[in-house]
C-alpha cells in the first residue's frame, strides 16, 4: 500500500498567549489544518516558523491569524525546508486541544509530509 502522508513531527504550539489565538480559539478543533510560514525577520528566533490559521469571514474573505510558533527546539530543519520553497509538501494539523492546560500545552500539532503526486 502506498502512503499519501508520512509523519514528520509532533509538538506543542509555542507562544500562543502572545498572539491572536484567543480570537479564533473557539473555531479550532482536532483536525483543523494550519499553515506553516517561515519568518525570516523574527528577532527572537532566527529559525522561526509561524503557525497561521486561515479564518474564513463573511463573503468568503480569508483572514490569516497568527496562532503561535513551532517551538525553537523543533524548528531548525523545518525552517530550512520552508526557506528552500518546500512549504507545499507539509500538512500541519491540530492534533490535540486542552483548554484547561497551561498555555504552552493547550494546542498540539502534527506535521506530515505529503506524497509528491507529480513524481508518481
Amino acid at each position: 500500500m502506498i502512503k499519501n502522508k508520512l509523519f514528520y513531527m509532533e509538538c506543542h504550539l509555542a507562544g500562543r498567549q502572545y498572539h491572536d489565538c484567543n480570537e479564533v480559539f473557539g473555531k479550532l478543533e482536532v483536525g483543523t489544518r494550519v499553515k506553516l510560514v517561515r519568518e525570516l525577520d523574527n528577532r527572537y528566533d532566527s529559525d522561526a516558523v509561524a503557525v497561521v490559521y486561515e479564518n474564513v469571514l463573511e463573503a468568503n474573505e480569508v483572514e490569516e491569524v497568527l496562532l503561535g510558533y513551532i517551538p525553537s527546539a523543533h524548528n531548525t530543519d523545518l525552517a530550512a525546508f520552508l526557506e528552500m520553497g518546500w512549504d507545499k509538501i507539509f500538512d500541519c494539523r491540530i492534533s490535540r486541544i486542552n483548554p484547561e492546560a497551561h498555555y504552552e500545552q493547550q494546542i498540539h500539532l502534527t506535521v506530515k509530509i505529503k506524497r509528491n503526486i507529480a513524481a508518481d
